[in-house]
């Protein structure tokens, strides 16, 4: 009964999600007034109480681990928080453990919610279990720090089943101590990948798998076969991704997947060209596939379009219903058309998993600030993929000095001001007016803001 509950639950909100959506598409043209016209609302509060989490986290990141802002940014989006309380705890148990600030910062970009969780409740309990089961302090803070995702793993004896995979594995990088060792399907399989130059940093994550890809034998050896033989590079994640797929799938249900690609309009070669730009393209069930296809057509899209969009950009199959249509509302409520949201997501399918405050503060900054219509940026959507911060503003700035000083008459098309090479950008920008400006290139660095 309860099961029901939530079933029908679950139902009524994507019922409501589509209903909104359906108005917002039928009245796109409502929202393009200016700017100016819309109205604040609790949900732009939450984004601005959102945005001030995420510029702290990104601070404190910087400042008490040396985290570049590109690293800091991408923690921020997966964990925030706007008191320094709980994560100067975390890291002050780590260091007290002897971790390093790099090792440290290893383990929290891969596990950025340890920054947001008491430390007491869940990593004190699991450094202190390894300890107790024998491991040094130099030995756990090289492995932990290799392979932070031993930590996510739950349970005292799955975390050192793990810990001692690993272990092994470094160990056996030792060619006298691996010689007198048993050689098991574990041990064999890695010096294959080895072999063929898989990198230290993908083995080892391969080891605490859930699938366990280098523990078989004749699946191993047949799956590794069909990835060389597709010409898949053993330093790329691709190759381990694609180990994983082989690995776990039955060959029925990879050629049910294919087929599925094939009757929603792709050829066989497509196919298999999707596969080997994004490997997890055939994790996915035939449902999930078929949804994000119908999805897609549903928000404006025809199935040529939606074949070519999987072709150029293939992570927009995993992406959930709820994500798209999250991302139509956001485009159709900054005052796009569905006209203009369709042509977006032709022209750069990558903003359809865009962050909707990014999205909000790209586009405003864009329009507002610097005086772009709205359907030029639609015109040019890889700039809403640009970093506002490291990529947009320094540019920006330039241009913005350039017209208060009489040097240019007009704001210049966007695409010569974002999507030119750096050179060609300095100099049309900088260095042409370098002997009247000086200074042009110090604002383009951010020396003068």
């Amino acid at each position: 009964m309860f099961s029901l509950m939530l079933q029908g639950g679950r139902r009524s909100r994507e019922l409501h999600q589509w209903r909104n959506l359906n108005l917002l598409l039928q009245n796109g043209s409502a929202f393009t007034e200016s700017f100016s016209s819309v109205v604040a609302t609790a949900k732009d509060l939450s984004l601005e109480d959102d945005r001030k989490r995420k510029t702290f986290t990104v601070s404190y990141l910087i400042d008490s681990l040396g985290l570049t802002t590109k690293l800091a940014e991408s923690i921020s989006m997966k964990a925030n928080f706007d008191e320094k309380g709980n994560p100067d705890s975390v890291l002050k148990l780590l260091r007290s453990y002897g971790f390093k600030d790099s090792q440290i910062s290893s383990i929290i970009a891969t596990y950025p919610r340890f920054l947001v969780e008491s430390p007491e409740k869940s990593l004190r309990a699991k450094l202190h279990f390894l300890k107790l089961n024998g491991a040094s302090s130099s030995e756990l803070t090289e492995i932990v720090s290799k392979v932070p995702k031993i930590l996510g793993k739950r349970g005292g004896k799955w975390i050192i089943h793990y810990y001692d995979y690993v272990k092994e594995i470094l160990q056996d990088q030792d060619t006298s101590s691996s010689s007198k060792r048993k050689q098991t399907n574990r041990n064999r399989n890695v010096s294959v990948l080895r072999e063929l130059g898989v990198p230290q940093r993908l083995l080892l994550n391969l080891l605490i798998s859930r699938a366990k890809p280098v523990c078989g034998k004749e699946r191993f050896e047949e799956s590794v076969k069909k990835i060389v033989e597709m010409g898949f590079d053993p330093k790329s994640p691709k190759f381990v991704n694609a180990l994983y797929v082989f690995y776990e799938l039955s060959d029925k249900t990879i050629e049910e997947k294919v087929n599925a690609y094939k009757r929603l309009g792709l050829s066989l070669d497509e196919v298999w060209a999707v596969f080997k730009k994004w490997p997890f393209s055939l994790k996915y069930s035939e449902k999930k596939i078929i949804q994000t296809f119908e999805t897609l057509k549903r928000v404006g899209l025809t199935g040529d379009e939606v074949c070519l969009m999987v072709k150029r950009y293939p992570e927009c199959v995993g992406t959930s219903e709820e994500k798209i249509v999250k991302s139509v509302e956001t485009f159709l409520e900054l005052g796009f058309t569905k006209d203009e949201f369709v042509m977006i997501i032709k022209r750069h399918p990558q903003c359809i998993g865009l962050a909707a405050d990014s999205v909000k503060r790209k586009t405003e900054f864009l329009v507002k600030t610097m005086g772009w219509p709205l359907k030029v940026v639609a015109s040019t959507p890889i700039v809403l993929g640009f970093s506002l911060e490291k990529f947009v503003l320094p540019r920006c700035n330039v241009i913005k000095a350039l017209l208060s000083n009489g040097l240019i008459g007009e704001i210049p098309a966007i695409s010569s001001v974002l999507t030119s090479p750096k050179l060609k950008f300095l100099k049309l920008f900088v260095e042409n007016h370098q002997d009247v400006l000086p200074e042009l290139n110090s604002i383009f660095t951010g020396d003068i803001m």
